[in-house]
């Protein structure tokens, strides 16, 4: 894999659309044609890659898939209401610049004051040790609606120069670039500025079609019948008012539970006692419970 040169140039994972569907179906990650592009561009053009789409389609997953695949570390940045740049960028190990400060008395504070504010005082958080890292890395941002508005402008500039500045030490500059993959659940809408930085991409759940290739490929004790009739089943579920829709995920799970069960054909007491492997919520139950049941 070709390293960059800091100015542009891809991550150089991939050599094409059709090794980007190949390499993650070997990882276990089916891809259709848009996402297998899409992700290929982000690669090639050195662009971040936001992917939006309702929770449980594989958005996170993709961003693992590429990791492996590509034989790269994965780091990740994990959103929530209230992150700050000290949980994101980096922060001051204080209590070892206290050490330091107590330890040089005899010090004028200009002599102490640039003792303290050196690498080794430095506390790397996710993005800070994408951009410095020397090694194949995808940065994973995920959930990044969940993060207030201003954290988006702390990523401004790591995802438009690979670059962070640190007033202390200067500016970090990635010799390096990572992939880098943001995702949203879309619960709030994000910003222009941010979004003019990146490639994007809808993920939605997959068809009928593409769902029962997954669960052949991550379930393959069971019965090809049976794996079309499951994602039916979840596909009629996805069209009820549910608080929380079967993710991708919850449909292998359900596979592999009528695997242990040894259930050879989908029937209504199957349905019923094992609704709660991929429904989370007793009123879902309760509503699903009566719309699939026999007339």
């Amino acid at each position: 894999m070709a390293a960059t040169d800091g100015h542009g140039a891809g991550t150089g994972f991939f050599t094409s659309v059709e090794d980007v569907s190949a390499r993650l179906a070997e990882a276990g990650y089916l891809a259709s044609a848009a996402v297998a592009t899409t992700v290929f561009l982000a690669d090639r053009l050195g662009k971040p890659l936001l992917v939006e789409g309702p929770a449980g389609v594989g958005k996170t997953e993709l961003a693992k898939a590429v990791a492996r695949v590509g034989g790269a570390r994965l780091v990740r940045l994990q959103c929530y209401e209230g992150i700050d740049e000290a949980r994101a960028l980096y922060e001051w190990n204080h209590a070892k610049q206290l050490l330091r400060i107590t330890a040089g008395r005899d010090e004028s504070w200009d002599d102490a004051r640039g003792d303290i504010f050196g690498e080794e005082f430095l506390l790397a958080r996710p993005l800070l040790t994408a951009i410095r890292g020397d090694e194949p890395t995808v940065l994973l941002i995920d959930e990044t609606d969940k993060a207030d508005v201003e954290v988006e402008g702390l990523l401004l500039e790591v995802l438009g120069d690979f670059q962070i500045t640190v007033p202390e030490l200067g500016t970090i500059t990635a010799t390096r670039h990572p992939f880098v993959l943001l995702t949203s659940n879309a619960t709030r809408e994000l910003s222009e500025a941010l979004r003019r930085r990146c490639l994007y991409l809808h993920l939605d759940y997959p068809d009928a079609a593409l769902e029962a290739r997954i669960v052949r490929l991550l379930v393959p004790g069971l019965d090809a019948v049976l794996a079309d009739g499951l994602v039916q089943v979840v596909g009629a579920l996805r069209a009820m008012e549910l608080r929380k829709a079967p993710s991708v995920a919850e449909t292998v799970d359900w596979a592999r539970t009528l695997l242990a069960l040894g259930a050879d054909t989908l029937d209504d007491t199957v349905i019923r006692d094992s609704l709660g492997v991929v429904l989370k919520h007793q009123d879902d139950i309760i509503r699903a419970a009566a719309k699939l049941a026999p007339a």
